[in-house]
């Protein structure tokens, strides 16, 4: 490779990601380009060192692209960074669950994630407009999900043990909260047990929430969850097939505002933000580039 096709690039490393434990991080990617004329940079966030520093970082840098080692709120930190320019975002899976990753079939394995970093083609996707001040790139949701981050947030324990362990205390706390969700073109009034803005299909364990998504359609997916079926939980597990309308509806919108009879849980690409009435959400088409496989 020519010195013209050098690259300048930041790796951002949240070393407090689900699996970055035992996984040094600045090594891996350092022995990976020790024989490429790439120009490499790190900045690895703690409680020291976050987003505002960050931001600061990559203007006095300047870097062609910007990686996120982490898992999906890592990568929404950094889409919310480079989004309206022309730094392309890269992603390396070290979270717990690395839904986006899996969205955009990204490699799990460092040396072909850091592949796609390099050689990977680079397209225009959108983002969500969240109550005027968040972003949101992958799945955010009110209710049931949103719980479970809460309660997997809290939890010592990690892995696929430590959620089976707060999908069953959500679950046996389920409750339906009734919605007013008013879109450009309609109104719609319905008890849900949760209800998610889609830019993605699927959550990181697999399960396919929204069956029509695309990230760069210029729209979201509404999705209503009323009704908890088996039949429809087998559908997110192994099938893209549309739901019953009668138990999930799903539908397109540009743009949404959703006001709940009480305070409800809300997360946003798996980070729960706590309780809240109402969620305005609107489309930003193009907002971000993103590394994608070949």
């Amino acid at each position: 490779m020519g010195e013209h096709n050098a690259f300048k690039l930041l790796f951002v490393i949240n070393p407090g990601a689900g699996s970055n434990s035992g996984v040094n991080w600045q090594e891996t990617i350092a022995g990976y380009f020790a024989q490429l004329p790439h120009i490499v940079y790190y900045f690895i966030l703690d409680d020291k060192h976050g987003a505002d520093e960050l931001e600061q970082y990559i203007k006095s840098i300047q870097p062609d692209r910007v990686i996120a080692v982490g898992g999906d709120g890592t990568v929404t930190l950094v889409s919310k960074l480079v989004m309206g320019t022309s730094i392309a975002m890269g992603i390396i899976p070290a979270g717990s669950a690395n839904g986006m990753a899996k969205e955009l079939n990204i490699p799990a394995a460092p040396a072909d994630a850091l592949d796609v970093v390099v050689n990977g083609n680079i397209t225009r996707c959108d983002l969500i407009g969240i109550n005027d001040s968040d972003v949101c790139l992958h799945l955010s949701d009110i209710g049931l999900n949103a719980r479970l981050i809460k309660y997997f947030e809290q939890s010592p324990l990690r892995g696929k043990l430590g959620y089976a362990r707060v999908l069953f205390k959500t679950l046996y706390r389920k409750e339906q909260v009734q919605v007013l969700i008013r879109t450009e073109k309609e109104e719609i009034q319905e008890p849900a047990f949760m209800v998610v803005l889609a830019n993605a299909s699927k959550y990181g364990t697999g399960a396919v929430i929204n069956p029509l998504g695309a990230i760069s359609d210029g729209f979201f997916e509404v999705v209503i969850v009323k009704k908890l079926a088996i039949s429809e939980l087998l559908k997110m597990m192994f099938s893209k097939q549309r739901f019953d309308p009668e138990k999930i509806q799903c539908f397109r919108a540009r743009e949404v505002n959703i006001t709940t009879a009480r305070k409800v849980h809300f997360q946003i690409d798996g980070e729960y933000k706590g309780k809240v009435y109402n969620v305005k959400a609107k489309i930003l088409p193009g907002q971000i580039s993103i590394i994608l496989p070949q």
